[in-house]
């Protein structure tokens, strides 16, 4: 494997507060692109030019070359099959992992990660599939205004009453036919949703959605929290919407040239033996109190209004004294892994929660962004990650898009580094298409990454990682943030 260097010279010199707005302008907050044809945009004659010369020089991979660092190993992709759509987040239980997409999702049997193979795909359209499982239950967003609940719906226009969107239900107890059992419609859909145990007899689902308008029936502004769905685990057909918890009395972050303004959560994870969440709200970062899961609490709010767009997600270290937020600059659809934006925009901001009680703050620390530039053709910005369960290390693996799969260490908060990474070179040398990896979770022992290109298996084998290997679960959300080490 060749080696390679640090691109920096893909695309125009821009001020950063331009940048911004541009990226802003093209619909930042959106993290929604269409199943079909995402981000379709031509690049300049200059930039292609560039991306022409970048890959001659080696200085980045070429179309759909494979490259990573030597501490990893590229066990096995399986191409898309019949579900066509946008890949999106991954679950796991037991042998299986189960692949949302923008179509329905994907049952993966994993006994051999080297050798994946589907047992079964369920088409139940609805972007943007994000996906989470509990027993025999299996749960999937839906963030599309359709005419019914049913599989066989279409697309309406949120503008009429009758449309759907929320959360769909299935009985996952037979692997390989999956039964539809329910249906739950939310204010404003379901772009996530967070799973949070609460004993044995429930399940609650804190569903984010965001842009409500005066012109949709179901998605009416103030839209300042989040809906709770509440679902008896022996009786998932009595799934019922329990609330809709304000988070933001005072309306949230109101805005501005370079930072998007609050309405909803794009997602929360939760940490249920600490008793805590924490929510990525578009506008704003906020710690909750979970101790009661149908009543979250918000004890401490957040915002960077220098460098963060829109907040997109949160993972907390293994002791729960850190937060690692994610900004998806540009909503997915953007170049943004690049010297022009800089290596504190499109980033993760690392934050340090102290105190104790309702006395807890978050306190910011430093930023992390790939060190590796990406071409102007190619989407790039953090996304989809969890813990790799280290002891005495704080270590994560993330998706970036077509930046491809990370693992970093933020041990020493003030220091972040990558020690690790694959990635495939640009779709395209001609024009910002969009694809690359969504989710890249780890799952004794793997690494696996829900892909445009399908679905990847990794091994990464370094002496700071190889501590994990030793620790397995039954099941994993990421979402719902276990707590992996005793």
């Amino acid at each position: 494997m060749r080696k390679r260097r640090r691109y920096t010279r893909i695309g125009a010199a821009a001020g950063a507060i331009g940048l911004l707005a541009a990226l802003l302008g093209t619909g930042v907050a959106s993290a929604t692109p269409t199943p079909d044809d995402p981000t379709p945009s031509e690049v300049t004659a200059e930039e292609r030019s560039s991306v022409a010369e970048a890959i001659a020089e080696g200085e980045i991979p070429g179309v759909d070359e494979i490259v990573h660092s030597d501490n990893i190993r590229h066990l096995a992709n399986v191409p898309k099959a019949g579900l066509r759509a946008t890949n999106s987040d991954i679950a796991f239980q037991g042998d299986y992992a189960f692949a949302g997409n923008y179509d329905g999702f994907t049952i993966y049997d994993i006994r051999r990660p080297s050798k994946p193979r589907i047992v079964t795909e369920v088409y139940c359209p609805g972007p943007q599939g994000d996906i989470s499982v509990h027993g025999d239950l299996l749960f999937l967003s839906v963030d599309s205004s359709r005419s019914d609940d049913s599989c066989n719906s279409t697309s309406l226009p949120a503008t009429q009453k009758e449309a759907w969107e929320g959360m769909r239900i299935f009985d996952i107890s037979d692997i390989r036919e999956p039964r539809y059992v329910a249906a739950v419609e939310t204010a404003c859909g379901s772009h996530t949703h967070t799973l949070v145990p609460d004993g044995k007899k429930n399940v609650y689902l804190y569903v984010s959605s965001y842009f409500p308008h005066a012109t949709y029936p179901d998605c009416q502004p103030p839209h300042d929290g989040i809906s709770i769905v509440k679902v008896p685990v022996n009786s998932p057909e009595k799934a019922k919407l329990s609330s809709f918890e304000v988070l933001f009395p005072d309306g949230g972050f109101p805005g501005d040239s370079s930072g998007t303004a609050t309405s909803g959560c794009h997602d929360i994870t939760v940490y249920p033996e600490r008793k805590i969440a924490a929510g990525a709200c578009m506008g704003d970062g906020i710690l909750m109190d979970i101790s009661k899961p149908a009543a979250p609490r918000v004890i401490d709010r957040v915002q960077d209004v220098e460098h963060f767009a829109f907040w997109h997600s949160a993972t907390f270290s293994e002791d729960g004294k850190k937060v690692v937020f994610t900004d998806e600059l540009g909503g997915g659809g953007a170049a943004t892994c690049n010297a022009r934006v800089g290596d504190e925009y499109g980033a993760n901001g690392i934050y340090h929660i102290t105190g104790k009680g309702d006395r807890r703050s978050m306190e910011f620390q430093s930023y992390f962004k790939i060190p590796r530039h990406q071409a102007d053709t190619e989407n790039c910005v953090a996304h989809n990650g969890s813990l790799i369960p280290v002891k005495g290390r704080d270590i994560m693996v993330q998706s970036w898009y077509q930046g491809g799969v990370s693992v970093w260490e933020f041990t020493d908060s003030g220091d972040p580094h990558e020690i690790a990474y694959f990635e495939r070179g640009p779709i395209s040398d001609e024009r910002l298409t969009f694809g690359g990896s969504w989710s890249a979770y780890y799952y004794n022992g793997h690494i696996y990454s829900n892909d445009q290109k399908g679905f990847d298996v990794l091994q990464i084998r370094d002496p700071r990682t190889d501590r994990a290997n030793g620790v397995k679960m039954k099941e994993l959300n990421a979402q719902t943030q276990p707590r992996y080490l005793r």
